[in-house]
């Protein structure tokens, strides 16, 4: 089992250019299948098998979500198998994927959001990237992860985008407002030249390296509490609002696909509930009998 795991690490690695995110969560997700497995032979497994799996899963009450998860990393796993000839069937393809709840992604009105950037105290060079980092977010849409992997050429400041590396390692051009850049550009101005690693970084922590995506989440912890928000908010929901705010003000669901990068429209439209508010009033205004 260890050795077709490394070949499909490999295979993601190198053909598929998948990001160490992916790689891990597969390699994590295979190993446990491997303990589930012992020592009986990986060819062995059927779609019984398969089903016995995903049942102690349920059991130990994992959620749909993650069972979801787990069963399309068995689905990649045995479809390079049999394609790489290693077994003579995909026992994965009959297995069906359990049915998601539709989960409603939590958002911020622009209040709110107003709030939040304008919570650091923009004295020292520690608020003044906290303001930058929370004016990226929310004028961008972009990822926790993509924005701690920015670097200042990726930043262009006369044409007012940014070039971000997303899933899959997949770049993209994303426009960033003014007040964003004039923030990144007053908290550089602050702390002068940025080096991590022989890469420019825009956002570096109190040792001059790179920012973790994990200090960005707690930088965001502490101003949601002191502001007394809501619970549940995190960096994501910048990106939610993001999303949101641009569908109420009439932005085309396809536009937002491609700011947020997202590869299929369905995950996009996850947004289109909250906008509501939004089709009733083009209804109220339009309609001869609303």
């Amino acid at each position: 089992m260890i050795r077709y795991i490394d070949k499909f690490v490999a295979y993601l690695k190198i053909e598929k250019n998948a990001s160490d995110h992916t790689v891990i969560n597969y390699s994590l997700d295979l190993r446990d299948f491997g303990e589930f497995l012992g020592d009986a032979p990986l060819e062995g497994v059927d779609y019984i098998f398969l089903r016995r799996y995903l049942a102690r899963m349920r059991e130990r009450n994992y959620s749909k979500r993650t069972l979801a998860r787990k069963l399309a990393t068995l689905r990649s796993f045995f479809k390079f198998l049999y394609r790489e000839g290693h077994i003579k069937s995909n026992p994965a393809a009959a297995v069906a994927t359990p049915k998601l709840d539709k989960k409603l992604p939590l958002f911020m009105d622009t209040g709110e959001v107003i709030r939040l950037i304008e919570a650091p105290q923009e004295k020292d060079a520690s608020g003044l990237r906290d303001r930058a980092i929370l004016e990226t977010l929310y004028s961008t849409g972009i990822r926790v992860s993509e924005l701690v992997g920015l670097n200042l050429n990726n930043v262009d400041f006369i044409g007012g985008v940014v070039k971000a590396s997303g899933k899959g390692k997949k770049e993209r051009l994303v426009p960033i407002g003014d007040r964003a850049l004039r923030a990144i550009r007053d908290y550089i101005g602050k702390t002068g030249p940025h080096k991590s690693s022989g890469k420019k970084a825009v956002f570096l922590n109190r040792s001059g390296t790179r920012l973790t995506d994990r200090s960005v989440r707690r930088m965001v912890a502490k101003y949601i509490k002191r502001l007394s928000l809501r619970e549940g908010i995190s960096p994501h929901t910048l990106r939610h609002s993001f999303a949101t705010h641009l569908l109420n003000r009439g932005a085309d669901l396809r536009s937002v696909q491609e700011l947020l990068g997202h590869v299929n429209l369905s995950t996009t439209q996850i947004y289109t509930h909250v906008t509501t508010r939004r089709l009733k009033e083009v209804y109220e205004k339009s309609h001869p009998r609303a």
